[in-house]
């Protein structure tokens, strides 16, 4: 797409890979959200589409919210442009193919927000997670404090945030931050591998599992179950993948499936 803040690849197999492209650190400015929004919307209308994988150009993932855009704006533009990153990640987070962020370099801040957002995070060994906006003054706002103890548990997303600490690779990894570690500079190459593996799964199988596991911290247990249970008997039960599938483990082949 060009000199776009935000391309789109798509690939034949349903991969889509969503690639930050605003040298030199990926700031998440008013214009990239938008154009990132445009694109996801275009990705959750894509029938084809059975994965995505969102990337940083260049050395890093994204260095967060447009500080020198924050700055410039009054207290009224500045409300709006919060709002507006968290409608974006919340509609990144909501689509229906699973979403794989590839981190290399520095997740920081709304960067870190945006790899949030995704479902699993694959890491180059060299990059660095971190929660800086109280040294700016700020606080994390575009889903921070609430995806990040999600995924990490309360008490250390406490100690992130207050802190502003820079971890690891590694160390993101010890405490399910991310859910892979690659060599640096294979991190593409990694999240892209998983994509099309996801990919060759059935796909409505595979979203209405996302549906259900991204309730289930909103739900009773009882509740969860409930529409789990609906999940299947709606979404995958009248498939023809569900048949497909259970023929191909029969005849010792891979399923074909359609997302049908």
């Amino acid at each position: 797409m060009g000199a776009e803040l935000v391309a789109l690849k798509v690939e034949d197999d349903g991969v889509r890979t969503l690639v930050l492209t605003h040298p030199p650190v990926n700031s998440l400015s008013t214009a990239l959200l938008n154009e990132l929004d445009a694109l996801v919307r275009s990705v959750a209308q894509d029938p084809a589409a059975r994965s995505v994988v969102l990337a940083g150009d260049g050395p890093y993932f994204s260095a967060g919210a447009d500080l020198k855009e924050m700055a410039s704006l009054d207290r009224a533009d500045a409300r709006k442009v919060v709002r507006r990153g968290l409608e974006v990640l919340g509609r990144l987070e909501s689509i229906g193919p699973p979403v794989i962020a590839a981190v290399q370099g520095l997740a920081v801040g709304g960067g870190l927000e945006l790899a949030l957002a995704c479902d699993v995070r694959v890491a180059g060994e060299s990059a660095k997670f971190g929660a800086p906006e109280v040294s700016y003054g700020l606080m994390p706002a575009y889903g921070g404090t609430q995806r990040l103890p999600r995924a990490v548990g309360v008490a250390k997303a406490k100690e992130l945030v207050f802190t502003g600490a820079l971890v690891p690779a590694s160390e993101a990894f010890r405490i399910g931050l991310v859910n892979k570690v690659v060599p640096a500079g294979q991190e593409l190459r990694a999240a892209r591998d998983l994509a099309h593996t996801i990919g060759q799964k059935a796909p409505r199988a595979v979203r209405a599992a996302k549906r259900a596991i991204a309730a289930s911290s909103d739900l009773s247990l009882a509740e969860g179950l409930a529409l789990e249970s609906s999940l299947f008997e709606t979404e995958v039960l009248p498939t023809d993948d569900l048949g497909e599938g259970l023929r191909a483990f029969g005849e010792h082949r891979p399923p074909r499936f359609r997302g049908q």
